[in-house]
């Protein structure tokens, strides 16, 4: 009697597991993200080779922010897909990563490693000790943002996925 009301509440259990409505990963660690609609945060920020690059340089077109470090897992998960991205729409959009990495012979060897030939900016710092990270609310990494024309927020994810359905739909306009 006891085995069986084990087994019934265990495959009562799966069943609500697999039947649930699956709560993405922006509902967890997207949620105080700037929103879709806010004015982009102007920061100026140094690349690799020193040289300063300011986000509202970029208004006119649209701009992709890509928060990561090289020590981050998932960040280097998403590499070859912001690559295939890239490729796509490179030509038409402007892709901006900034690295909360703190020590640039990790942040370069990276980049060069994973061959990844788009803009790359830094503070430097660690994460919780950099501007940027409070200016954008960056709690969690990867993050993104997608920015329109005129500097708003049109998409905020932690999600590439998100990233590239947006992209999409924006090459399809």
């Amino acid at each position: 009697m006891n085995i069986k009301r084990i087994i019934t509440c265990a495959l009562a259990l799966f069943a609500l597991a697999v039947t649930a409505p699956a709560q993405d990963a922006d509902s967890l660690y997207a949620k105080d993200l700037l929103q879709p609609g806010t004015e982009a945060p102007d920061f100026t920020l140094a690349a690799p080779d020193g040289t300063k690059h300011t986000l509202s340089s970029m208004r006119g077109g649209y701009v992709v922010l890509d928060f990561w470090a090289s020590w981050c897992p998932d960040c280097r998960k998403d590499i070859p897909e912001m690559k295939r991205l890239h490729e796509k729409y490179g030509r038409n959009i402007s892709f901006v990563s900034v690295s909360f990495d703190d020590k640039r012979d990790a942040w370069t060897r990276c980049i060069a490693q994973y061959g990844m030939p788009w803009l790359h900016v830094s503070e430097l710092k660690k994460w919780k000790e950099t501007d940027i990270s409070r200016l954008y609310n960056i709690k969690w990494i990867p993050a993104m943002y997608l920015i329109d024309r005129q500097g708003r927020i049109i998409l905020s994810t932690v999600m590439i996925e998100k990233l590239a359905a947006k992209l999409q739909e924006l090459h399809e306009l």
